[in-house]
């Protein structure tokens, strides 16, 4: 841990202790991949986020965050030093004083804070981190965690990547990797690492992809495990909104109508080819940055439609239907203009 933390500052225990209040319940301000992340203040009166490490924690992840000594971007998270006092390790980074991403876009009183010009600087934000970590970290750092509650804001509402205790690096921004340990949060994680846990830069594409979702429409993405989804019903709603010309359907509706329709549309497509089933259609993080910062750039391709979705069994503008592949379900999705669905699932008797 010192070697990887060369460089930074070396904080004296006695100076975390003071800092916490001795690691005082009333200073946690939220939970990471490691430990608990406790606001303290300096000497000087700088405010600091410290991350203490569970005894618990696996050393791989904490190496795993250290990775983020190494990495610089406005939008990424910066470690300002670190600790070690017998089996304590402590990391202590800038304080963010707007807290997480998810406080404001799941909170109907924070909510209107966020009006659609500061949730599109957080979604390029967001992007230009991402393809910093896949092509100039030195690394081709995989994050493998993102969603809301691992993007802080600061005083001016930029977004900052957080929490890389789940983060791999590649051998390559092409490469694929396995673990038998798959983690994450569900709604955001890649299909192919959900059920296999394979990895490579576009599973955080997909993540990418599911948060831009949200970030729009202040809905949550909602796996249904038991019906064979993959990718939630979201994504679903969203690609049957987008088909049909409806996407102002999906706009957070404390957004009332002050957005720009186009960049929602442009936002949303681009979100849709993130989150598709198959990685190898998923665009690169660098595309994603370019058909965002563009608009005469035209979208090169349509997003798939989610796995088992079938047309034409009615009124399209009213019913959608779904047929398992490996089995002999229908399920029929009846959806009005409200974002949320109805769905009623039809178990067939089995082929002879």
């Amino acid at each position: 841990m010192e070697e990887a933390c060369a460089g930074f500052t070396r904080f004296d225990f006695c100076q975390i202790l003071d800092a916490t209040e001795n690691f005082s319940e009333k200073m946690i301000v939220g939970w990471g991949g490691f430990g608990k992340v406790y606001k303290g203040q300096l000497p000087g009166g700088l405010n600091v986020a410290i991350k203490r490490a569970d005894e618990h924690a696996a050393m791989l992840e904490v190496n795993s965050e250290l990775q983020l000594a190494k990495l610089q971007h406005a939008n990424v998270i910066r470690l300002l030093g670190w600790c070690i006092h017998g089996k304590e390790r402590i990391l202590v980074y800038d304080f963010m004083q707007n807290g997480s991403l998810d406080r404001y876009i799941y909170d109907r009183t924070k909510g209107p804070m966020l009006n659609w010009s500061k949730r599109f600087k957080i979604i390029t934000g967001l992007t230009e981190g991402i393809v910093y970590l896949h092509k100039h970290s030195m690394f081709w750092l995989v994050h493998r965690d993102l969603k809301p509650h691992n993007v802080l804001l600061d005083c001016n509402m930029i977004p900052k990547i957080a929490d890389f205790g789940s983060a791999r690096a590649l051998s390559s921004d092409i490469a694929e990797e396995h673990t038998s340990r798959v983690v994450g949060t569900s709604g955001y994680k890649a299909p192919e690492y959900a059920s296999r846990g394979v990895y490579s830069t576009k599973t955080d594409v997909f993540s990418f992809g599911i948060l831009v979702l949200v970030i729009i429409s202040g809905r949550k993405n909602t796996i249904l495990n038991k019906q064979g989804d993959t990718v939630g019903d979201l994504v679903r709603d969203t690609w049957h909104m987008w088909k049909d010309q409806r996407l102002h359907e999906l706009v957070d509706p404390l957004l009332g109508d002050r957005y720009e329709v186009t960049e929602i549309m442009r936002c949303a497509q681009v979100a849709l080819l993130c989150a598709q089933e198959d990685p190898a259609n998923r665009p690169t993080m660098t595309d994603v940055a370019a058909m965002l910062n563009s608009e005469s750039i035209s979208l090169p391709m349509e997003p798939k439609q989610p796995a088992k979705l079938i047309h034409g069994c009615a009124d399209r503008d009213t019913t959608s239907t779904y047929m398992g592949q490996s089995s002999r379900t229908i399920e029929v999705t009846i959806t009005s203009s409200a974002p949320m669905s109805t769905r009623v699932r039809i178990i067939l008797d089995p082929e002879v």
